[in-house]
């Protein structure tokens, strides 16, 4: 699938898709390319890898789909958009809405050359689904075109949201009742069990939209006026998760040299063989984001970031992972290797990989237990001791360069990341550890070597660069997420036992002890701010879901939907003291972004009071 969607791309790139242009812009639909038309016709197929790639956009957009929640500071000072001033005028929020409508359309394109009861026509009315849904979740009510756009027409009204959730459940449950695609797929194909798992999301999120109302957004309340999404919701989860059980390690999951696994439900894909074009820019840079900065990578030997560091662990997410819970391990990279220099300084080519940061996916245990180690992070449950036992077991790698000696790391350290401080054990060039030292988080996160980085996107093939260069695949929906999406349908649904359930199966897997109430949870991020916060059953998932999707971009949509996004913020944010600052002068809440000012101006249909509340 990956070649051909390469030379699939590689022929439609020759021709002027005018028609697939967003219709944010005012260019004139009318004049598309006659010649494109007529081979879209006679090749609907085609269209196929244009609109596939058009969706990777989604799969590694990070601004809006993790800032403004709880879980990540976006750098060392700043907060991104948690700090609410967005404007109608916002480059990004202009770029997100703009790439959906034009993914969307390549998807109508599908249907619309290829017909909407064929194979290639569901294909297309699942991504089409998949566009919305994320539109959905960033923007409420927006327009609902489900034609391939070919006219210089701008008459689009915004729907009903009520409307545009009925009109996707009901297209995708004919997809999945239809039985045209493969019951499943590990290689980026959409499948029966991706088309339950977007409806189940679509469920979820109709439930909270449609059937909820917000009581108390401060305290994070809120009353349900209904329950047949919510019930349904689960229902397609169940059929998502299609008989899987967690039974595969979460590292196991999460390693590179195990794509398309069982638990993989829809992905997307990559190929560093199969790039036709230059392959050290033509992968995405997943693996160089949710990281601080550690230095020139050409010269540390340690993975580089372009950003400078950024969407690093908060000070809750320090707090989040349980003792025993293998998803710290799995999630983060905890043991970074020294590498050793040429005489220039740098990194020799034929050392990259092998050693550094790369050494911990492409060397054997004998071969890592002569490595020294440059950094070696401990969770925030380690006393200082349990660190120190842990580092005397392997004794050879704690070793600091010596005068003469050229590392990457010439002050490698182990560091227990908690808040508010960490504590740092410095290695020395005998061999042993040092006293160790308290640093406050806050000043620790601030320069370089700030924490641990996220490892679940890491290629164990990447070049010694900053971006560009990941070629691994970025699962869209997976089995556990579907466990969590069908706990938190089954407790809204009134089904607490079964909410539990699922939890816990999510809970045992990574062997984090199995919950005999939700009231059982101790959270241990609790009473790090000033801010009163109290454990409620649907943190409980939402914290579950924290550790087993962290960094996969699902963040603001669930604090979105599920109304904790003012809680949360208030909670735990480092900008945000006071319900104000999320609020408009009228009092009205930010739950959503803003309709770009361009789609306003040029849409026809629409006008100022078109505006989400808080703009």
């Amino acid at each position: 699938m990956k070649l051909i969607n390469y030379i699939g791309l590689a022929a439609i790139a020759t021709m002027s898709l005018t028609s697939c242009s967003d219709f944010l812009d005012a260019d004139n639909k009318s004049t598309a390319n006659d010649d494109a038309d007529a081979y879209l016709t006679a090749h609907p197929e085609s269209l196929r890898p244009v609109a596939f790639d058009a969706f990777k956009y989604f799969a590694t957009h990070l601004e809006l789909h993790e800032e403004a929640t709880d879980l990540y500071f976006v750098t060392a000072a700043a907060d991104g958009y948690g700090d609410f001033q967005v404007t109608a005028e916002d480059g990004t929020v202009t770029d997100y809405y703009k790439k959906s409508y034009k993914a969307i359309d390549y998807a109508n394109g599908m249907v619309h050359y290829g017909g909407a009861d064929t194979k290639l026509g569901h294909e297309g009315r699942f991504l089409r689904g998949l566009g919305y849904y994320h539109l959905v979740q960033q923007f409420g009510s927006v327009p609902y075109v489900t034609e391939y756009i070919q006219s210089s027409t701008r008459d689009y009204p915004r729907e009903d949201l009520g409307v545009i959730y009925s009109s996707l459940i009901a297209d995708l449950t004919e997809v999945y009742n239809a039985k045209l695609l493969p019951a499943v797929d590990h290689e980026g194909n959409p499948s029966l069990q991706a088309v339950a798992a977007l409806l189940a999301k679509l469920e979820l999120s109709a439930a909270w939209d449609l059937d909820t109302q917000v009581a108390d957004a401060a305290a994070g309340t809120y009353t349900v006026t209904g329950r047949d999404h919510f019930v349904e919701a689960a229902k397609w989860a169940e059929l998502a998760i299609n008989g899987v059980k967690l039974t595969m390690p979460f590292e196991q999951k999460w390693s590179p040299f195990n794509e398309g696994n069982a638990e993989e439900i829809f992905s997307m894909q990559y190929d560093r063989a199969g790039f036709p074009g230059d392959v050290a820019t033509g992968g995405h840079s997943m693996m160089n984001q949710y990281m601080s900065y550690y230095g020139n990578c050409q010269i540390i030997g340690q993975k580089g970031t372009g950003s400078g560091g950024k969407h690093r662990m908060s000070y809750k997410a320090l707090r989040l992972f349980d003792r025993d819970d293998e998803r710290f391990n799995g999630t983060f990279m905890t043991t970074y290797y020294n590498c050793p220099l040429d005489a220039s300084g740098n990194v020799p080519s034929d050392v990259w990989g092998k050693d550094g940061y790369l050494a911990y996916f492409n060397c054997t245990d004998a071969e890592k237990a002569e490595k020294r180690i440059a950094f070696q992070f401990f969770p925030w449950y380690y006393t200082e001791s349990e660190a120190r036992e842990a580092l005397a077991a392997i004794p050879g790698k704690t070793i600091k360069p010596g005068e003469k000696e050229k590392f990457g790391i010439i002050n490698p350290q182990a560091v227990i990341l908690d808040y508010p401080s960490v504590t740092i054990i410095p290695f020395e060039e005998n061999g042993t550890l040092g006293n160790a030292d308290s640093q406050s988080t806050k000043d620790f996160i601030s320069p370089a070597y700030g924490g641990v980085c996220v490892k679940k996107y890491d290629d164990a093939e990447a070049d010694n660069v900053i971006k560009e260069n990941d070629y691994r695949d970025i699962p869209v929906f997976h089995v556990s997420d579907m466990y969590l999406v069908a706990a938190e349908a089954y407790l809204m649904a009134g089904n607490e036992g079964q909410a539990l359930a699922k939890v816990n199966d999510v809970r045992n897997r990574a062997k984090a002890g199995a919950l005999s109430s939700f009231g059982a949870y101790e959270a241990g991020y609790v009473g790090i701010t000033n801010v009163p916060f109290t454990v409620t059953p649907l943190d409980v998932i939402l914290d579950e879901r924290a550790r087993e999707l962290y960094a996969e971009r699902t963040r603001y949509e669930d604090l979105r939907r599920t109304k904790q996004l003012i809680r949360y913020n208030l909670a735990f944010s480092r900008v945000i003291s006071s319900p104000s600052q999320m609020q408009n002068p009228k009092g009205e809440y930010k739950w959503l972004r803003p309709i770009p000012a361009n789609e306003i101006n040029f849409n026809t249909s629409m006008t100022l009071e078109d505006q989400n509340p808080g703009y």
